[in-house]
């Protein structure tokens, strides 16, 4: 489980009969979990993705397709799509399957590329500005923790969001 860095809670202190208790923002959100997954039909070629949200017994699941993309953007576009589709602020747990999703947030990569102007390194752009760009801003709205789970190895919401991104991907309305 990795946690993507955010920008710093403030809390609170109350005293209560002596013991002191620490209520944060975060305390107050809803906690959501997320299920994403995107891929393509080629690399690049059709594509979609997958998405799951629940939120204690509800869930909602999303999708959509683009006629020429890549597995990264699809992977990009359904935390995207994921976040930018809860109405309030919220506790999140993203759970993907790539890992260059969740290593680019939780480790910092994406801030660097930005603070570079979408620079990689002295050579290389960074590849999807407009997409990370998108989902930083997603992500200013919730507390997001991104947490990497191991692809088509039998986990029920991954293994569902697949499924949904392979029927977008195939769909007529790209």
């Amino acid at each position: 489980v990795v946690g993507i860095p955010t920008k710093a809670k403030t809390g609170f202190a109350q005293r209560r009969g002596g013991a002191e208790s620490i209520s944060t923002m975060q305390d107050q959100k809803k906690s959501v979990n997320i299920y994403t997954d995107g891929g393509c039909l080629g690399n690049p070629g059709p594509g979609g993705y997958g998405v799951v949200l629940r939120y204690g017994e509800h869930e909602k699941r999303l999708s959509g397709g683009f006629r020429r993309t890549t597995n990264n953007r699809m992977e990009i576009m359904a935390a995207i799509v994921a976040l930018e589709a809860l109405k309030s602020p919220c506790s999140v747990s993203l759970h993907s399957d790539s890992k260059y999703l969740v290593d680019a947030m939780s480790l910092g990569w994406v801030e660097r590329w930005k603070a570079n102007g979408w620079r990689r390194n002295k050579k290389d752009d960074a590849v999807n500005p407009d997409l990370w760009e998108r989902l930083l801003a997603a992500c200013e709205r919730h507390a997001v923790r991104f947490v990497w789970v191991k692809g088509h190895a039998g986990h029920r919401w991954n293994e569902i969001c697949d499924t949904l991104s392979k029927e977008a991907a195939s769909g007529r309305n790209l």
